[in-house]
């Protein structure tokens, strides 16, 4: 059975993940597995620093360096244990009997890719560790663009949504991201607003009307929108006039929503967002 990966650090954001981790994992009766992965870049498995010493003569300060390589290695190791722990412990809390934990080194992006065949969310936060406020995560355009699987971006706080939107542009992407959600039970029995950003064409009509259709059989109580305008500023906008408390959208193609998701746009939206956004592959 695949699994819900929640990815966590020591981020303020790290407390939001393990609940909206859970409750996906009550959502899809999936069960939770808790990841901390040592960055390489920040906690080196020791290795070999004669290279970087040179002279015999250093002999001594290779040693020392050595020793607190793998002093701090230990430390950020038992660390993430304790993170782990206390992660299993808000899961249990909220109702998940059995939650797991894997620990590993080497990048997050690399890691959740090797991870994804036995994987059917991922959940990370917005913030990542030593993120000032205002700052997503540095690994977090990685993960999106390496991983194939839905990834659920948190910011510091979460609670179960009321309602979601579908940013929806007709393109193949965005029709795959419809056909995800009605597949699958996790956002289901929520009301939808599916909001298209572009000219009022009949074409456009037609694809909504299919969308509207996808969903409302598995059965999705659907609002439809058909909005003017930029496509950051006007989802942003609709999200507030609608009190919206998720955002979902497909994660890539070769549409305006890709060009709003993609780059420097995606950072500031998630910069600048206070909902939960589901990316979907």
């Amino acid at each position: 059975m695949n699994h819900i990966m929640a990815c966590i650090d020591g981020s303020a954001s790290s407390p939001a993940v393990c609940d909206a981790a859970a409750w996906a994992s009550r959502r899809l009766s999936a069960p939770l597995t808790f990841l901390h992965v040592l960055d390489h870049r920040h906690y080196p498995v020791t290795g070999d620093l004669s290279g970087a010493i040179g002279l015999g003569s250093r002999e001594y300060l290779l040693e020392q360096l050595a020793a607190l390589d793998e002093q701090r290695n230990r430390l950020a190791l038992e660390e993430g244990r304790l993170m782990l722990a206390c992660a299993r412990e808000r899961a249990q809390a909220a109702g998940i009997a059995w939650p797991e934990t894997r620990q590993r080194h080497g990048g997050l992006a690399d890691t959740l890719q090797e991870l994804e065949a036995d994987t059917r969310l991922f959940v990370i936060g917005q913030r990542g560790e030593g993120s000032a406020a205002g700052q997503v995560g540095s690994q977090l355009e990685s993960v999106v663009r390496l991983v194939h699987r839905p990834v659920l971006v948190t910011p510091t706080d979460f609670a179960p949504p009321r309602n979601l939107m579908l940013a929806f542009d007709g393109s193949p992407t965005a029709r795959k991201a419809v056909e995800t959600l009605a597949a699958s039970p996790l956002l289901q029995e929520l009301p939808m607003h599916l909001v298209m950003i572009g000219a009022d064409r009949q074409g456009a009509q037609a694809q909504l009307a299919w969308a509207r259709q996808t969903l409302e059989r598995v059965g999705y109580v659907v609002h439809t929108a058909l909005r003017a305008g930029e496509v950051e500023p006007a989802l942003h906008a609709y999200q507030r006039e609608h009190d919206i408390d998720l955002l979902a959208m497909g994660a890539y193609g070769h549409s305006r929503i890709r060009r709003f998701l993609v780059g420097s746009t995606t950072t500031h939206m998630l910069r600048t967002s206070s909902t939960p956004l589901l990316l979907l592959r």
